[in-house]
């Protein structure tokens, strides 16, 4: 039994999902009972998600799968079932169908924005559930532990003013991935601010298990980079435009160049290669955490540089072509 406050109707639940199994009725558990409204979002599960949602108790809709999916897109249909359910919603928590929310998050949550009419949307300590398993669990749990405060984004989980969501514009549908740090820009250009709690809110299971899916997942961060430095990378703002700098810069324009300088004087050229090796050691050495994980982040930190540039190449060609982007899958 889970020991918090019931919410009832002022606060609503959307979560989304495909083929998440267990981890799905783990999630929908963890806030069935502490509010009246939970919408259960699928897109195209074959795992029999559906029914276990609406056996839950839920309310579970299914996407079109004739039109391209995006997270953007499921929770946006998820807000809109709420608002036709909860007539006196005033706050939505998102959240992911491999997340379970944390007992205690969503009231302690409420409280802040309660207490901070300034601030549009918060989110906690996202915790990856097994960090001691693989490489790419740790990698995750570590890329989850943001700091606390005044924070320029939030992820795919964190508490709304339901209200503002609606003003702003909610999500763009079309976004395959990076939707949240967009949508955080658009809060905070219309004045609002948002803001990171030193409370656990969601214990996550990524699920990677494979080198594939990591070099996939990072290919869509560089996707996601060049489309959001595409939207919102004029000043002030500058939105994402050094990641993808940096990703260019490292993922192409230092192999093009040593190899273009070896062409012209000699194989000696390749030993400035040594640079990838030397920027791990420099970012392990700037780590704060355990010796292995400082090394293991900082070598993940810069061969990541390379799937995020081939991100960024498979942006340009889509926008070239016209084409609608389509979800990178990893699992």
């Amino acid at each position: 039994m889970r020991d918090s406050k019931r919410l009832g109707n002022a606060v609503g639940v959307v979560a989304i999902g495909r083929n998440e199994g267990e981890r799905l009725k783990g999630c929908l558990d963890s806030v069935v009972g502490l509010v009246d409204w939970v919408v259960y979002v699928d897109s195209g599960s074959v795992d029999g998600s559906v029914a276990m949602a609406r056996a839950t108790g839920v309310a579970a809709i299914e996407l079109d799968m004739s039109v391209p999916f995006t997270a953007a897109r499921a929770r946006n249909a998820g807000f809109q079932r709420l608002r036709e359910l909860a007539t006196g919603m005033a706050l939505v928590q998102f959240v992911d169908g491999d997340c379970e929310i944390v007992a205690g998050w969503l009231e302690k949550a409420v409280a802040f924005l309660d207490a901070h009419r300034e601030v549009a949307a918060d989110c906690g300590r996202r915790r990856e559930r097994y960090p001691e398993r693989l490489i790419y669990n740790m990698l995750c749990d570590i890329e989850w532990d943001t700091p606390v405060g005044e924070a320029r984004a939030c992820g795919g989980d964190a508490l709304m003013r339901a209200d503002v969501f609606e003003k702003v514009g909610r999500y763009r549908d079309d976004l395959i991935a990076g939707e949240e740090p967009e949508l955080c820009v658009r809060l905070r250009a219309a004045g609002w601010r948002i803001w990171r709690l030193g409370e656990e809110m969601t214990l996550h299971d990524a699920a990677i298990t494979r080198m594939g899916q990591w070099w996939k997942r990072t290919l869509r961060g560089g996707y996601a980079f060049a489309e959001g430095a595409l939207l919102h990378g004029a000043f002030p703002e500058r939105h994402y435009v050094r990641e993808s700098r940096s990703a260019w810069f490292w993922g192409l324009g230092i192999p093009v160049t040593v190899s273009g300088l070896a062409l012209l004087g000699g194989t000696w050229v390749l030993l400035l290669l040594l640079i990838y090796p030397l920027q791990i050691v420099r970012l392990a050495a700037r780590g704060g955490r355990s010796a292995r994980e400082n090394w293991w982040h900082a070598t993940f930190l810069v061969l990541g540089k390379f799937p995020e540039m081939f991100g960024q190449i498979k942006f340009l060609f889509n926008r070239h072509r016209g084409g609608q982007s389509r979800l990178i899958e990893y699992k």
